[in-house]
């Protein structure tokens, strides 16, 4: 299936590695150029060259880096710096640390929301005026599944990503944006073969005393799919929703768990 989307301009935030570089790689693949952007600036630029090297991108795909904090002002400002309009934006931060609500200040919190929450409403109030005038615009976030399925230690996940969700319910059915083509979703993953799962089951194996694998089964256990999701598997179905054959969808939340989620709704 042709997406549609080849020549196109994607922003792919915390696309070096894991589901960032799932994204960008599956839309590459499609023909669109890709500006990547991530805050460790060897990382990123790693991969970027893998990236441009791979056989399967189109003739003259386009491939950039920004090394940045996107989560910061000036880290938008030097993104927009080297690109202004995106017709595809991909909004991507690392979610806030594990804990206890009782140990958390103003601060921790302040952090969250602003990562999870602030700094994907920045970039889609910065691209969507534009893609509208352009008769096409795709916006994707990337939350997590806690916001269907809240998980007790990531209140500070659950909480912005749940605020990010709600917004987005409003803004994506506005008639000005819908009407447009320029459609406003969020992904919602499960367990993820990343580094982020992975850090989480080494800190379940210092706490549990049970080997890595031992952790590790017990967690497959709970997926129905039997086993963890790939980034490709993952940036396959973000591509999806970046095509012109989803102008259709716009304010939903896509699970993407392998079965976990219990739920019917």
């Amino acid at each position: 299936m042709d997406l549609g989307i080849a020549g196109k301009w994607a922003l792919v935030c915390g696309a070096s590695k894991g589901l960032g570089w799932g994204c960008a790689q599956a839309l590459a693949r499609e023909g669109a150029h890709v500006l990547l952007v991530a805050r460790g600036e060897q990382a990123l630029h790693d991969a970027a060259a893998r990236l441009q090297a791979d056989p399967a991108l189109p003739a003259g795909t386009q491939v950039q880096a920004v090394a940045a904090d996107i989560t910061t002002e000036a880290g938008r400002a030097a993104v927009f710096a080297v690109r202004a309009a995106f017709d595809i934006v991909v909004t991507n931060a690392g979610g806030p640390p594990p804990g206890d609500f009782r140990d958390w200040d103003r601060e921790a919190w302040i952090k969250a929301v602003d990562a999870n929450m602030l700094t994907p409403i920045a970039l889609i109030q910065s691209q969507v005026d534009g893609m509208a005038a352009r008769g096409f615009g795709r916006i994707v976030n990337i939350t997590s599944s806690a916001v269907k399925a809240p998980i007790d230690i990531l209140g500070l996940s659950n909480g912005a990503r749940s605020g990010l969700t709600g917004f987005v319910a409003g803004v994506a059915r506005t008639k000005k944006l819908a009407a447009a083509n320029v459609t406003i979703n969020n992904l919602l993953p499960g367990a993820f073969d990343t580094d982020r799962l992975r850090g989480t089951m080494e800190g379940a194996v210092k706490k549990t005393g049970q080997s890595m694998e031992q952790v590790r089964a017990a967690r497959m256990a709970g997926i129905p799919g039997g086993r963890f999701g790939t980034p490709e598997e993952f940036g396959a179905t973000c591509a999806f929703l970046c095509s012109q054959h989803a102008s259709y969808i716009t304010g939903q939340n896509v699970l993407i768990d392998g079965g976990a989620y219990p739920g019917t709704y």
